[in-house]
């Protein structure tokens, strides 16, 4: 969805980051790659899986699973797709297109 976004601002103009700043979410191997390359929140995939497989084990162990909730915290990784707030807000076509897609 980010990478649509940044290809939506290039067809109408606009330049990413100069002038409408993309943030994507679940990081992989190839985004750091793209042009310009993405800034995203990471989600810790391997702690989260873990204590799922842990809790489901702990099932088929016939160890009750507590009603529990965990906890994991994300990473905002910065590259080349944001940028500061200019004095101008984002291009109002741009907002709307972005938002209705999602």
């Amino acid at each position: 969805m980010a990478l649509g976004a940044i290809r939506a601002a290039r067809a109408r103009g606009y330049s990413v980051p100069r002038d409408v700043s993309v943030v994507g979410y679940d990081d992989s191997p190839l985004i750091a790659f793209t042009d310009p390359p993405l800034t995203t929140v990471r989600q810790p995939v391997v702690p989260m899986a873990s204590a799922a497989v842990r809790a489901l084990l702990d099932e088929i162990d016939g160890q009750p699973a507590p009603p529990s909730e965990y906890l994991f915290a994300p990473e905002l990784v910065v590259r080349s797709s944001t940028a500061a707030a200019s004095a101008a807000s984002a291009p109002p076509d741009l907002v709307a297109t972005a938002s209705s897609s999602t």
